[in-house]
């Protein structure tokens, strides 16, 4: 178990999430209006005056510590541990000025821990194929972080440069979230083998290899199109203003210019439904354009959830 001694958690009691976000995780910071900010991957958190709110949980608090053990679900001593991290001694006041200033912060992957074990049992809980998990281990699309034994989900450039993670708890508190410095052009995605004209766009990495181990299941090669995430659902604007298309989407294409064929695996709900009538609207003058949300459920991962369950397989 952690140690921390009286000073460390005087300290962290001080740090609010603003500043914490700010210092340690830029890239999840997202301005709503001029006092208020949201989270990338929590948008019904609101932090506001030194406080910060979860809606959607009904839970709340004011410091980073209250965060990361509520929202986060670390314990205490490892709560602690993470902001002495990145703690300066005394959190510095930022200024109006400095909060409003986005700076790109450095890319930065977790540390890897020695084996996959963890990673590999929870992902084929949730029926993604052994051929699968694999695959992406191979390749350095997958691995398990050190500190928390999280699944990290890598996005890489044409050079094979690694630009993007995704990371996805492994444990009940479903924690969800990016490295610091992503860039969600470069999102994980699974090229073809051949050089294919269709792509199917996911928002998640879970939902594309629930789609690839389906197709596994089926007989069918997995790698035949291309295949690439959102890491998370896309949001057209709502102000007015003209929607564009995910920049993970647009660099996609602009990279495989030979793809005329786009085929649409969005989530089921009302904001799936949203995206997928959105880029339909923006790209069909341009792309042939299927949208084919899941048969079953929510999202791909409950279809093939729910494929398995009525074939009477188990989810390994």
């Amino acid at each position: 178990m952690s140690y921390v001694n009286k000073e460390q958690i005087e300290r962290a009691k001080r740090l609010d999430l603003l500043t914490y976000l700010h210092m340690h995780e830029p890239a999840e910071l997202v301005r709503c209006s001029r006092n208020v900010y949201t989270t990338r991957t929590h948008d019904s958190l609101k932090i506001s005056n030194g406080k910060w709110y979860w809606w959607s949980r009904g839970i709340g608090g004011r410091s980073a510590l209250d965060y990361l053990i509520k929202v986060r679900g670390m314990s205490f001593p490892d709560a602690v541990l993470q902001i002495e991290g990145v703690h300066p001694g005394s959190a510095p006041a930022f200024s109006q000025s400095l909060q409003q200033r986005s700076s790109p912060a450095r890319f930065e992957l977790p540390e890897p821990n020695h084996t996959s074990h963890r990673v590999m049992a929870y992902l084929s809980k949730r029926g993604i194929h052994r051929t699968l998990i694999d695959y992406c281990l191979e390749t350095g699309r997958l691995y398990e972080s050190r500190r928390y034994h999280n699944a990290v989900f890598v996005g890489f450039d044409q050079e094979g440069t690694p630009r993007y993670a995704a990371i996805r708890g492994t444990t009940s508190t479903r924690y969800m979230g990016e490295a610091v410095g992503s860039d969600k052009r470069y999102s994980f995605s699974i090229p073809a083998s051949t050089n294919s004209t269709e792509l199917h766009l996911f928002e998640s990495a879970i939902d594309l290899l629930s789609y690839c181990t389906l197709e596994h299941l089926a007989g069918r090669d997995w790698r035949q199109a291309h295949k690439l995430s959102l890491a998370g659902i896309y949001r057209p604007r709502t102000n007015g203003e003209d929607s564009t298309p995910p920049s993970a989407l647009t660099h996609y294409l602009k990279c495989f210019p030979q793809v005329n064929r786009l085929v649409l695996h969005l989530d089921n709900d009302e904001p799936g439904r949203l995206a997928a009538a959105t880029i339909q609207r923006l790209l069909s003058p341009t792309l042939l354009i299927s949208d084919e949300p899941p048969k079953f459920g929510k999202d791909v991962n409950n279809e093939l959830m729910e494929f398995r369950r009525r074939r009477g397989e188990p989810s390994r």
